[in-house]
Order: structure tokens, then sequence, then C-alpha cells
């Protein structure tokens, strides 16, 4: 297990070719692309058969749909950090338990997140998150209320 939680950057991305097959390797990796919002670098970790599920959501099966997802998130958002501060592995089975940054201009949202992620041949084939939606609601409302304050403030400070 490790903690990368007091890291002082971002990591440099390796490139696929110097992953290699190794599970954590590859969700590490695949994480720092989401970080970068590098939505076509991630989807080259993502295997054609990948299905992605926010549970209790409706899972994404298969690259396209897995791609519609993601790049959607890179389209919207302005942000995304996945924050590891555990990270185990059974063979081709990755755990992480993250604390997962979203943002969208002012807004941000920080929550816990558990996710599962299976890998074969150097390819996620399953990323599955479980999360507290009570959890993902408050910190979405703290991060609204914060945001209409950043733009209150501007407009007074003007």
């Amino acid at each position: 297990m490790s903690d990368t939680s007091q890291s002082p950057g971002p990591a440099p991305q390796p490139s696929h070719a110097q992953v290699g097959t190794d599970p954590t390797e590859v969700v590490t990796a695949f994480l720092a692309a989401m970080d970068a919002l590098d939505i076509e670098k991630a989807l080259t970790y993502a295997a054609e058969e990948v299905v992605y599920q926010n549970v209790p959501l409706p899972p994404a099966r298969g690259k396209e749909a897995f791609a519609k997802q993601v790049r959607w998130m890179g389209k919207v958002g302005t942000g995304f950090e996945g924050r590891i501060h555990n990270i185990a592995a059974n063979g081709p089975v990755v755990l992480t338990e993250r604390t997962d940054v979203l943002k969208v201009r002012s807004w941000e949202a920080a929550f816990w997140v558990c996710g599962t992620f299976e890998v074969r041949d150097g390819k996620i084939v399953l990323w599955r998150d479980y999360f507290d939606w009570t959890t993902v609601l408050a910190a979405s409302a703290k991060g609204a209320v914060r945001a209409l304050g950043s733009t209150v403030r501007g407009r007074l400070n003007r």
C-alpha cells in the first residue's frame, strides 16, 4: 500500500509502452491521465470490452459507451483529481481508496471513493467506483456555496 496524498505535485506520466501490463501501474497511469484531463490518453488504457460503473448507476459497457462518458466529463469539467490514499492489487484486481475532486470553473467538490479496477493484458476491463451519495451531495452543495461566494466577492470588489 502506498500513500500518495502527500506528493509535492503530479508525477510525470509514463507512456503506455513504459507502463506495460502491471495492473497497479496501468491504473495509476490511467488516473494520472484523467488528472491531466488527457482523455484520449486515458482511453488508451481501456479495453474494447471495458465496463465502467458508478454504483448504483447503470454501467457503461464497451469502449464507445465508456469514451462517451469520460469525454463528457472532460468537456464539462475543468479539473479532476484522483488523490490515491491507498492502492492494493491481488493479481489483475486493483483496489483504490481515493479522494476524487471534481471541478467546473469555480465550483469544486471533493469526496471519498473506493474503486475496483480489473486489468487484463495491460488494459482496464472494469472500473467500478463506490461512494456515499450523501457525501457527494454535501460536497457539491459546499462547492456551490463557495463558488457563489467567490462570484459575489468578485463583483463587490469591482
